[in-house]
């Protein structure tokens, strides 16, 4: 198994099951790993193992800040941020895309990863291994009527990735300056859902064709920082599934 003792790692969203497995696979590995999430009982109910909780509204810019302020006091710079927060509110049909799904949407996955990355983005560049990943989701390339909100917004969250990729690119290996080795990278995790075995094991009976265990987030997470930050910057990459 990798060894990541030395990496300090913020999971944003991280109550879900998802959230879960990529907390303890990095624990295990030896990060200290840090998890923020909208409800502290939540935090401390399903994350108890972590080094640090933070209940934080990711979607205001000067909360973040001041989060961001308090992990430098408390544990230093980060190395590694996991954006999953995220959010599903479908409809029927184009006509059913309403106006307060979309501002949810918009705000769940795309404000809270627009405040994250620019608040912690030093960080990650200082780093000698900055990661930053978001899961998105084959929604995108297969968007519908009935999910347009939603595919709309994953897609406003691959488009900044993609910014943040080269961005990062522009401060270390692309700087015309004064060039660096490339250090830090941003990615895309796409699924179509997640899955977990509890879940399965109480709902038989559904569907889970082309779904990917939340277990392969974990293993996804520790190979994101044993790649080469030049090969996986920008990337975007498919879990596998069942």
């Amino acid at each position: 198994m990798a060894t990541l003792t030395d990496l300090t790692v913020l999971i944003a969203g991280a109550t879900s099951a998802a959230g879960v497995a990529a907390a303890r696979a990095l624990s295990n590995a030896g990060a200290t790993v840090l998890a923020a999430g909208s409800n502290a009982e939540r935090l401390a109910e399903r994350l108890p193992f972590v080094h640090g909780r933070y209940e934080v509204d990711l979607a205001n810019h000067g909360a973040v800040s001041e989060l961001h302020q308090l992990i430098d006091t408390e544990r230093g710079p980060i190395d590694g941020l996991f954006h999953l927060v995220g959010g599903w509110r479908g409809g029927k049909g184009l006509a059913g895309q309403n106006d307060e799904d979309a501002d949810f949407l918009h705000t769940q996955i795309v404000t809270t990863l627009r405040n994250t990355t620019r608040v912690f983005h030093e960080d990650l560049l200082a780093s000698r291994c900055g990661r930053v990943a978001i899961v998105s989701a084959t929604a995108v390339d297969t968007p519908t009527g009935s999910n347009a909100n939603y595919s709309t917004a994953k897609a406003g969250a691959e488009a900044w990735i993609r910014s943040v990729a080269a961005a990062l690119t522009s401060a270390q290996s692309g700087n015309k300056d004064q060039p660096t080795p490339q250090r830090a990278a941003a990615v895309r995790w796409v699924i179509k859902a997640f899955s977990d075995e509890a879940t399965r094991q109480a709902h038989p009976e559904r569907n889970t064709a082309g779904f990917t265990d939340v277990t392969a987030l974990g293993d996804a997470a520790i190979s994101l920082f044993t790649s080469d930050a030049a090969s996986i910057n920008g990337a975007r990459l498919r879990l596998p599934t069942l």
